[in-house]
């Protein structure tokens, strides 16, 4: 078993990857945590990773969710927002991202899912991602987002969504005003609302 480093502020992540580990012992260990809300557990490649997102994190995930659902109200898009429940493939893999989205209609797996990275590993969550088949991840890094899109099972970086209901979202104006949001959420919905009436 190894074990990755993690920092230990309450403000910052603590993240914990055990390698070695079965599908089994994976089951048991997150029965373990079933009554340690926002812990989030995830599964690839006998791999486990224990994540304790810190206050940054959390509110970095509901300043993008507010405005990903801010941007479906104002243009009138059907949306499921899923939040981190998790989803998984029996046996092989198990994730939970920060947000997660069917857009039109409910789907089994979501269109889009987003991961806020505060900590390392954050690109290695793509091969879980490819193997429950999500079309669609963003990450939030360092203030920006990158987006990629599971083309020929493979992810290949993408500078707009390829979501069709996401096609007139201006990931540069997001990036402003997700950023604006930490200062104040109303001016961030103020200036984001204007920005879609351009």
């Amino acid at each position: 078993m190894t074990q990755a480093p993690s920092r230990t502020s309450l403000s910052s992540d603590q993240r914990i990857v055990y390698s070695g580990i079965s599908w089994s012992k994976f089951q048991l260990i997150r029965s373990g945590f079933a009554e340690s809300p926002g812990i989030r557990l995830a599964y690839y490649d006998d791999t486990i990773e224990i994540l304790m997102p810190g206050r940054e994190h959390e509110m970095f995930s509901r300043l993008i969710g507010f405005l990903i659902g801010l941007f479906c109200l104002e243009k009138g898009i059907e949306f499921e927002p899923t939040g981190s429940m998790t989803h998984e493939r029996e046996g092989e893999v198990s994730a939970q991202a920060d947000e997660s989205y069917c857009f039109g209609k409910s789907k089994l797996t979501p269109d889009l899912v987003i991961e806020v990275v505060f900590t390392s590993g954050g690109l290695s969550k793509l091969a879980r991602y490819r193997a429950l088949g999500i079309p669609e991840v963003w990450f939030w890094q360092d203030g920006l987002f990158s987006l990629y899109r599971l083309k020929d099972g493979d992810y290949i970086q993408i500078m707009r969504s390829e979501i069709p209901e996401l096609a007139g979202l201006d990931i540069d104006v997001l990036t402003r005003c997700v950023l604006m949001a930490k200062t104040s959420r109303l001016d961030a919905a103020n200036e984001f609302r204007k920005a879609l009436c351009l």
